[in-house]
């Protein structure tokens, strides 16, 4: 249990701070479980066995995907079809040896997600052979799905948000979520694409709205699954997504406006703060660098001649580092702190620590 944790539940009123220490000391001194050979710990770990992992799924992800070409497409549907299917078979078949069989939930998980990642190629075969592209002209290549916004790829993004819930009933890996969180982004941009006849606005203004919209709706999904305390963190892909595609969203609005870009800094400013009361440190990342982009901004054309700005600037930064080291070592006091004076309705939305 962490010293935070323990701070929390001293604040709480569930123990003492007498009983609080006595804990951390019998935790300190308790022997750590035994994990079988070969087999992956069950706690998540950050090493290069992990990025290695990682990287492979992601190149072949990216392989059948958004790196495929002309000559891909050149195999035919039929073809495509099969070569899906096989994929999916073969990477379902060992993701499911390595997670049942050898205890290596992070391959065999990642496996699992290679295989989902499948479904769009599959539906793109499938929709090419019958013909059927939702009433809108054929979109091009298979490789235009990762690239372009058209209605006729809503079949795709739907059977692969239903084969990622799927997969998630019997393996519970969150990373199988990122990918379902794509495939909902890009079917709410097609979406958009498919009805923007209704649209009052541009087409691109539309993208960048639904992008923002879909955004906080996804980050709002992640947050009701961090109030449901399980024991793997399966809000974390969802957070990246969701505020990657609202921050996305927003820092690519058009404005001349100096309230405006002061009003983007704030709002960037309370993603930090957001960050501390979900903890999670990706809001903070994303807040941190839409302040750096509206500095970035005042220095190139509010403050362009301006010699002391940079050293003000410097000064600024050294002293959010300071801050941030601060927090550092007394992030779990403040945790406490936080929480002892929030409202008991306010307590209950706050989700517990995660990365």
């Amino acid at each position: 249990m962490q010293e935070d944790q323990l701070s929390r539940a001293v604040a709480a009123g569930i123990i003492t701070p007498v009983q609080a220490k006595q804990l951390s000391a019998f935790l300190a001194q308790a022997p750590r479980p035994q994990v079988a050979q070969g087999a992956e710990p069950s706690a998540p770990r950050f090493d290069l066995a992990h990025v290695l992992w990682y990287l492979g799924a992601l190149i072949i992800m990216g392989a059948m995907g958004l790196f495929s070409t002309l000559a891909f497409s050149l195999m035919g549907s039929p073809a495509l079809l099969a070569t899906s299917v096989a994929y999916a078979i073969a990477f379902t078949a060992a993701g499911h040896h390595l997670w049942h069989k050898r205890g290596l939930t992070t391959p065999g998980g990642l496996l699992i997600a290679v295989a989902v990642s499948m479904t769009p190629l599959a539906i793109y075969s499938l929709q090419d052979m019958a013909g059927w592209w939702a009433g809108m002209d054929r979109p091009g290549t298979y490789q235009g799905f990762f690239k372009w916004i058209k209605g006729g790829f809503l079949p795709m993004e739907i059977a692969t948000v239903a084969a990622s819930l799927v997969a998630l009933r019997f393996y519970r890996f969150p990373f199988i979520l990122f990918i379902a969180s794509v495939a909902l982004w890009f079917m709410s941009m097609d979406l958009a694409d498919w009805l923007k006849g209704v649209a009052a606005w541009s087409s691109e203004g539309l993208r960048k709205n639904v992008s923002m919209v879909f955004g906080l709706i996804l980050i709002a999904i992640a947050w009701a699954v961090d109030l449901r305390r399980t024991d793997k963190d399966m809000g974390f892909w969802l957070h990246l997504v969701g505020i990657a595609t609202f921050w996305g969203g927003l820092s690519l609005q058009n404005s001349d406006s100096e309230l405006s870009k002061f009003l983007y800094c704030l709002l960037n400013l309370g993603l930090i703060g957001l960050a501390v009361f979900l903890s999670r440190r990706v809001y903070a990342v994303f807040g941190g660098i839409g302040v750096i982009f509206y500095l970035g901004y005042l220095a190139y054309q509010v403050f362009k001649d301006s010699l002391l700005f940079p050293f003000a600037m410097s000064a600024v930064g050294l002293a959010v580092i300071g801050l941030g080291l601060l927090y550092y070592r007394k992030a779990g006091a403040l945790n406490a702190a936080l929480e002892g004076s929030l409202p008991a309705g306010i307590l209950r939305l706050r989700p517990a620590v995660h990365a």
